[in-house]
């Protein structure tokens, strides 16, 4: 999953020498020299990067007891495989090996290559694709969990649900490049094993939006949020300013990585009562700290009173899974879907000396009813479970069992009323 080193700085070295008039064999010479200097040089950085993760790991894991991981004998296996590594790729598969002893979905590391993808995803050219990491037989698999509308790879018949297995004949990693008109050949397999072998061409799309209110139902609103990002909280109080008392809401979360926690904070002010415990957060001196609602639902000074649902699914993480726990436990609203990834972590991000980022988990949640749910996941009120097949063909059958479920709701409610 990393890049490869350049070996283009030697070719002015020895142009330089060539017009030197130095003979044939001094080239040969300075090339071995040059080399062993940049393999040294390579050996260093090893040496920054994978002291860097392992002392941060050592020092501020939200677990003092790292799970009962050995840390120093890690160190011991893992360091020398590091230092010896010949790119990018190698060292940052060494030390996500060592971060899987922590088993920990949310300590990882990303690659330079891998962080400018990321730091340039509004403009940078794609494929049309989320690509989830999983686990099949003990081994680490990709599996596409999105595939855009109107992208390269819709066009090139790619299907949500198939495992990525190799691009351009390599396994696919952050360094993979992903450029504008340059042609990539996919190796794919579908739930069956059966191979499928595609050719696109990535291409530069607009980034899609975030959040998408859809007010195409009568008497229901469906607000897809992608990510809790800067701004959620303030959108959806303006897009429930606009919603007619009597509507329902929908909160569509699937495939939501997660993002800030204050902005899970937004999302639930808009539904709870300001001060509402929603959760309690424990970091690495073991002091607990209760979360309450502070508001920051737009300019909404009052909760809204709609009847909620959430959709959910294995691909819903972090605060997409803490927001439909607290509805849920709060009896604010119907979670409908599927388990989702059991990934709640409060993590932070660290710089690496060679650009690269460590991702690493610095405290823990519980739901205020005590549940913990990392590696376990918000169970929904609905459990509704598709196979991949069923998710590639339409209707939604999770947005309408959510819609039909508030209808019900609804139904009751009124006819209880008249009691």
């Amino acid at each position: 999953m990393r890049t490869w080193i350049s070996f283009r700085p030697l070719i002015p070295v020895l142009a330089a020498l060539v017009f030197a008039g130095i003979g044939p064999a001094a080239p040969a010479q300075t090339l071995e020299t040059a080399a062993a200097a940049l393999t040294a040089e390579r050996a260093r950085m090893n040496q920054r990067v994978f002291d860097r993760v392992w002392n941060e790991v050592r020092r501020s894991y939200y677990d003092p007891g790292l799970h009962g991981v050995d840390w120093r004998a890690a160190r011991t296996t893992y360091r020398p495989l590091a230092l010896a590594a010949p790119d990018d790729r190698r060292l940052y598969e060494v030390i996500g090996d060592m971060l899987d002893q922590l088993d920990d979905d949310h300590a990882g590391v990303l690659p330079p290559a891998g962080v400018a993808r990321a730091d340039r995803f509004a403009s940078r050219a794609v494929m049309g694709v989320t690509i989830g990491r999983d686990h099949e037989d003990g081994r680490t698999i990709y599996r596409i969990e999105r595939v855009r509308p109107g992208s390269p790879a819709e066009a090139a018949g790619v299907k949500l649900g198939w495992r990525l297995n190799a691009v351009d004949g390599r396994p696919w990693g952050a360094d993979v490049r992903i450029e504008e008109g340059r042609t990539v050949r996919l190796d794919l397999s579908d739930e069956f094993g059966q191979p499928h072998h595609v050719e696109l061409t990535p291409r530069t799309m607009a980034a899609p939006p975030l959040y998408v209110a859809d007010r195409s139902r009568p008497g229901t609103v469906v607000f897809r949020i992608a990510a809790f990002e800067a701004g959620l909280g303030e959108w959806m109080g303006k897009e429930l300013a606009l919603t007619p008392p009597g509507a329902d809401v929908i909160l569509d979360l699937r495939g939501n990585p997660g993002g800030l926690l204050m902005e899970a904070d937004a999302v639930l002010s808009c539904f709870l009562p300001r001060h509402h415990e929603w959760a309690v957060r424990t970091g690495r001196s073991g002091r607990a700290v209760v979360l309450r609602t502070v508001g920051g639902c737009g300019d909404r000074t009052e909760t809204a009173q709609h009847q909620v649902a959430v959709l959910v699914d294995d691909t819903s993480r972090s605060a997409a899974e803490l927001t439909p726990a607290a509805l849920q436990e709060a009896g604010r609203a119907l979670v409908i879907g599927s388990r989702t990834a059991g990934a709640v972590l409060i993590s932070q991000d660290t710089p690496l000396p060679d650009g690269g980022r460590l991702t690493l988990s610095r405290a823990d949640f519980v739901t205020t009813g005590g549940v913990r749910l990392e590696k376990r996941g918000v169970v929904p009120d609905i459990e509704i479970n598709l196979s991949w097949p069923d998710r590639r063909q339409g209707p939604d059958a999770v947005l309408e069992a959510a819609v039909g479920a508030l209808e019900t709701m609804r139904a009751a409610t009124i006819a209880e009323r008249a009691f």
